[in-house]
């Protein structure tokens, strides 16, 4: 099976990352897309991250009625910090009949340079790149396993204006599916 591998910390998951997948899911060759929750991005600060457990709860809220979107907790069993070349050698294991593509933005893709072992991530997996706004992508400049998908939509939602908007006491119920802005609110999270 063709699996799109979209990794995140999910912190929380948006509208933005459901029509980010949901494309892939109709457009791309994939069969099905996993959000793989990551527990710690080795690249990003920990302070405002939530308890993974939560974040894995609003992402299995947030897919529950779609089969071809899966939320995935195989990192939360692997050493942390989480790098992806371990996470894909761990998969790759488990489901060897899977072929695994990842699925970023481009603001993402810049910093493959910084990835442990990221010369093997690019010769040795494809790798889907949607647009992100203020980052121009130049595909000749990528290696031939990276393709850029420029008809994704792009929006300047961030995981990161919605949790200070909720530590703000600001209505952000639009730019969460309604599971998700319930339990958010249910748990009083980011408050």
């Amino acid at each position: 099976m063709k699996t799109g591998l979209f990794f995140g910390s999910f912190n929380p998951i948006h509208i933005g990352h459901l029509i980010i997948a949901n494309h892939f899911a109709q457009y791309a060759d994939l069969e099905q897309i996993w959000f793989v929750v990551s527990p710690q991005n080795p690249l990003k600060k920990t302070k405002d991250l939530l308890e993974q457990n939560h974040r894995l709860n609003m992402v299995q809220l947030a897919i529950e009625n779609n089969p071809r979107l899966v939320a995935s907790d195989v990192e939360f069993y692997l050493p942390a910090p989480s790098y992806t070349i371990h996470t894909l050698h761990h998969l790759e294991t488990v489901y060897p009949k899977n072929k695994w593509v990842m699925i970023m933005g481009g603001d993402t893709v810049e910093t493959l340079p910084e990835w442990k072992d990221y010369e093997t991530l690019i010769e040795k997996y494809d790798m889907l790149v949607y647009p992100r706004p203020n980052h121009n992508l130049d595909p000749a400049s990528f290696p031939k396993r990276i393709k850029v998908v420029n008809d994704v939509p792009v929006m300047e939602i961030s995981a990161t204006y919605i949790r200070r908007a909720i530590r703000d006491k600001k209505n952000c119920r639009y730019l969460l599916p309604e599971a998700v802005h319930q339990y958010i609110m249910r748990n009083e999270l980011y408050n």
